[in-house]
């Protein structure tokens, strides 16, 4: 069944279809889901109902745009629905007080592995967090992101720029460690 049928099948409540569409896509959306939460068990949770959320309204889907990007939006969605619900998500910034990040030509962040780096994104309060997966990672723009957390675009620079800040700082503590490490 290719995914056109699958989508079909889906619309038509399809169990069988489900599940291959879950198995499809759960680690994938497991993944985005992990990036703005911070632990296992609420991104399983998310994951859950981000997948109950598609298939109820499968029907909304048009077929333009590729279907993992429209379910990469729900569970996007979903993770600040969460978020919205159980946090109070954001410290309030000034935009004049925020510095920004500047790379260097030695950035490190390409380097490290996965895993280290999601360590890293773990670490972050969730406002820098979210903020930094829907800029940098989802390709939201500031204006967007304004809109998705009503926060202001000088919100979400500034959200932003502590977010890479931190980052910088966690990545540069990775580093030590490993120096020291390997200098043992």
């Amino acid at each position: 069944m290719n995914e056109i049928q699958l989508i079909e099948a889906c619309k038509n409540q399809d169990a069988i279809a489900q599940r291959k569409v879950y198995e499809k896509h759960a680690s994938k959306m497991y993944a985005v889901c992990l990036r703005y939460l911070k632990s296992d068990a609420e991104a399983e949770d998310i994951l859950t109902q981000g997948f109950l959320k598609v298939f109820s309204k499968i029907n909304l889907y048009k077929g333009e745009g590729s279907f993992e990007g429209w379910i990469r939006r729900i569970m996007v969605n979903e993770c600040l629905n969460h978020l919205r619900r159980t946090r109070a998500m954001l410290m309030t910034v000034s935009i004049e007080k925020a510095q920004y990040y500047e790379a260097d030509s030695t950035d490190t962040l390409h380097q490290l592995e996965a895993e280290a780096l999601m360590e890293c994104l773990q670490r972050l309060p969730d406002g820098y967090r979210t903020v930094f997966n829907l800029y940098a990672i989802e390709g939201y723009s500031h204006k967007e992101i304004a809109e998705l957390m009503n926060i202001s675009e000088g919100t979400s620079k500034s959200q932003l720029s502590r977010a890479r800040e931190l980052l910088k700082k966690y990545i540069k503590d990775i580093e030590k460690t490993s120096n020291i490490s390997r200098n043992a």
